[in-house]
């Protein structure tokens, strides 16, 4: 599961928004365990897609 779509028990809000005290710490303790987690699946698409325009740059300028 994706960090954006994390709900808190407590407030019934988003994670990701940090409403309460017990969002912001969850928040807190997701992005020091892995900085990665607030990625979206959208950003780690766009990620992907310019490492390979990249890949193929280098390919296309390596012939």
């Amino acid at each position: 599961m994706t960090f954006d779509r994390l709900v808190c028990a407590n407030c019934a809000g988003p994670v990701s928004e940090g409403r309460c005290a017990t969002c912001r710490a969850e928040r807190n303790r997701l992005h020091q365990e892995n900085p990665f987690a607030a990625l979206t699946p959208a950003a780690l698409i766009a990620l992907l897609v310019a490492l390979l325009a990249v890949v193929w740059v280098v390919h296309e300028a390596a012939v």
